[in-house]
């Protein structure tokens, strides 16, 4: 895809729920993919910089260490990541500095549903957070489909909606009854 056509796709599901003394983001959203080739584009580095908000020191697939470097234009900030848990091609749990990602995957009629649940310290960032993987994984999803649109983040995620995506995500949050 021409990346200066790129536009954001329908938003996803979302729900924001207490985790302990902090909140978890849950994301969710259908890829016409089958699991092992979401699962490849979640763990290898090589898949995860053509879409991801970070850089990986080595393939995800496998408990242990890890950097994951945020990247924003000419700038990287490594932080320490350890996989917690990998189980090919259903979950993958895995620290990022102060934050825990666990990413599940189903097979569905059409591919595969995947769940993001991602941890914050605060519900407020729950919309933020919901924008910015929204356009990553549209951009994954251009990946996995062959039509690569090169990684959108940082700063240069403002150029492709992620403040519309924000508002429309703050809404739908808000929206939604209280978790108990």
């Amino acid at each position: 895809m021409d990346r200066d056509h790129f536009r954001p796709g329908p938003l996803a599901e979302v729900a924001r729920v207490p985790a302990d003394d902090r909140w978890e983001l849950v994301f969710v959203r259908d890829l016409r993919h089958p699991p092992e080739k979401v699962w490849a584009a979640l763990t290898e580095p090589d898949r995860l910089a053509q879409w991801a908000p970070f850089l990986a020191s080595r393939n995800l697939d496998t408990p242990g260490e890890a950097t994951l470097s945020t990247v924003d234009g000419e700038e990287s900030f490594p932080q320490p990541a350890t996989v917690l848990r990998a189980e090919p091609p259903t979950l993958l749990e895995y620290t990022w500095g102060d934050g825990l990602l666990r990413w599940e995957l189903s097979p569905s009629a059409t591919g595969t549903r995947l769940t993001l649940r991602h941890t914050i310290d605060k519900p407020e960032l729950a919309p933020m957070m919901a924008a910015g993987w929204h356009l990553c994984l549209d951009v994954a999803d251009h990946l996995l489909d062959g039509d690569p649109v090169g990684p959108i983040r940082g700063a240069e995620a403002m150029d492709f909606g992620w403040d519309e995506l924000r508002d429309a995500y703050a809404e739908r949050l808000d929206a939604e009854p209280p978790a108990h």
